[in-house]
Parts: C-alpha cells; structure tokens; sequence
C-alpha cells in the first residue's frame, strides 16, 4: 500500500480514537470470521471419528491458549483422555504459561503441558504421557487410536512428523496447510489421525480473532494489517511496556495507539514525503515483529483477562441472530 496522505492518516485517527478505551475492549466492527469450506469439511469428519478415539491430543498456541483452544473438543470428547498442548512455548511468556498450565491440569480427564513442537525430545514424550492416561483395564491388542488436532499455523504438523520420525504431515509458517484427514501409524500399537488445522463458525468474545490473527492463525488476506498492530499496540503497553519500548527505541510510550505507531514509524523508516506516516508499513512491521518473536517472549492473554472477557463480552450470536435484532430495533 502506498503512503497515506495526511487527511487519511487524520480520519484513521478518529475512527481508532473510539477503540482506545483498553485492549479488553469489544467492537463488533473489529469481529474477525475465517471459515473457509474445507474447514466445514474437517469439523463434520472429526464429529464422526471423535467417538472412536481411545485419546485426543489438542494442540494449543501457547501465547494465547484459550483463544486457540476449540470449544468444540469439550462437547464432543466425553470421557476420552485429552492432552492440552501448549506448543510454541519459547515465544510466550512462562509466567503466564505455568497459569494456563494450572487452569486447564484443574480440568476433568485433561493433562496440560507445554513444549516447544520442534524439539524431538519433548514431543515423542507426549504419547508416553496419552498412554498413561488410558484405563488400566484396555485391550492391549487393540491399536490405540489417537486424534491429534489444532487450529491452523499451531505448529501441529511439525509435532506429527517428530512422532512418527519421518516427514509425513505438511508444514509451512501460513495457517491452513494441510486440507484433509490422515491416517498415521506410529508404530505397532499407535495410529494418529491427523486433522486439518480448522476454526469455528464464530469466534467468540470478538477479541479472539484479532488475537488468532495477530498470532498468524488467520490468513493474512481476510484481515488488516492495521486493526491487528492498533489492538497488538494496546495491548502490550498495558502489559509488555519495556519490551515494546526496548524493541523500537523509544523512552517512553505515547497515550494513543496511533501516536505509538507513529513513533515506531519514526524509528523503523515507515514515514513517507514530508513525514507522511505510511500506516499499512508500521503495522505490518509491528504485527511481523511480534510473530517473530522480535519483542520477547510475550502472551496476549491471561486467565483472568479471559474471565474477564467472558463476564463483559456481548452475547454470542449467529450471522441470522444479529440480523433478526437490527431489524426489531429499526422498528
């Protein structure tokens, strides 16, 4: 995108002026959807072989552990064993993680651990950890089935490819690589099925899909660059302030999020003719940056911001729901 002129940077000043209250805060013109037609697919397929699982491990984005966590697998899995993964571990904060770790251990027939997925050591233990989680009393002929699951860029493939000590499942740092169900035999006694990476239908509080965007999980196509760097921006200096400071230079963080982003753009070369701000540049450097893990190791949500959220946040609604109340009020 080409430098924004002076009056388009005023107007995105206004309209990003009403979003500035806190990076907790929940605008429905910021609602983030991605669920592309092979996504229904899988949802529909995991339905049918959930019940036929012997243990389901669920891979989770360990900087924002409930957003990425399906609320679909808690319906569905029943009394099966499930392993939540907290993958990517070396780019969150550990403080923050050993909570998600305590509150999600407090969950009946739930296991929580974290580990860095690229590390061969630390995922080949995850199925000695499953089996442990297995009733004494199985068919030890039987294979044990095991889903393995995850939203899209989780890091997913690259753990199946270490179980199974051979590359077999796609990888690649875009969401949405692999397109269809594998089967996977581990060894003798273990076969993997291997899930394509899918969201829900509504993300749900809104502020889900910004952190699911803003952790590379939604393709980059369906969002803006600067919606993600204006709630990142809020959200770490309310939380991460030194690190966001330390990363850009800065001695100090301005109030608003745009007036952060304009000093980011003076540091990092994102300023046009005549100190013109080239806003799309100075977010996607902000939201690469963070991906990337330039700034440190940093979360975007804890347990209690997540509680948080939960008791403010408007009520879910469908696409039908929000339709049917415009059109009472208009009466």
């Amino acid at each position: 995108m080409s430098t924004v002129s002076k009056s388009d940077v005023e107007a995105k000043k206004i309209i990003f002026s009403q979003k500035q209250t806190s990076a907790l805060c929940y605008d429905n013109d910021m609602k983030i959807n991605w669920f592309p037609g092979h996504m229904n697919k899988a949802q529909k397929e995991i339905r049918k072989t959930v019940p036929k699982c012997s243990l389901i491990i669920e891979v989770l984005d360990a900087r924002i552990p409930f957003s990425s966590e399906n609320p679909l697998v808690a319906g569905l899995r029943g009394d099966t064993p499930t392993i939540k993964v907290l993958n990517k571990s070396d780019l969150a904060d550990p403080k923050v993680t050993a909570m998600w770790i305590e509150r999600l251990n407090s969950l009946e027939g739930v296991t929580a651990v974290d580990i860095q997925g690229n590390i061969p050591g630390q995922a080949k233990s995850l199925l000695q950890l499953g089996i442990r989680q297995l009733p004494k009393d199985r068919s030890k002929e039987k294979p044990i089935t095991t889903m393995i699951l995850g939203i899209p860029n989780v890091g997913k493939s690259t753990i199946i490819n270490t179980l199974a000590g051979r590359k077999i499942a796609k990888t690649g740092n875009i969401p949405a690589v692999t397109k269809q169900q594998q089967r996977i035999r581990i060894d003798h006694n273990v076969v993997l099925l291997d899930t394509p990476g899918f969201l829900w239908p509504r993300l749900h509080p809104h502020s889900c899909g910004l952190k699911l965007a803003v952790s590379g999980a939604i393709k980059d196509a369906v969002t803006e660059f600067e919606d993600l760097a204006f709630w990142a921006i809020r959200y770490l200096a309310d939380n991460y302030p030194n690190e966001l400071m330390s990363r850009y230079n800065l001695e100090g963080l301005p109030d608003t999020e745009m007036e952060i982003l304009e000093a980011i753009a003076g540091k990092r070369g994102c300023l046009g003719r005549r100190g013109v701000l080239n806003l799309n540049k100075v977010s996607q450097v902000v939201v690469l940056d963070y991906r990337q893990s330039k700034m440190g190791h940093l979360s975007l949500e804890t347990p209690a911001q997540v509680d948080y959220e939960l008791a403010h946040a408007p009520p879910d609604e469908s696409a039908k729901e929000r339709r049917k109340r415009k059109k009472l009020k208009r009466r």
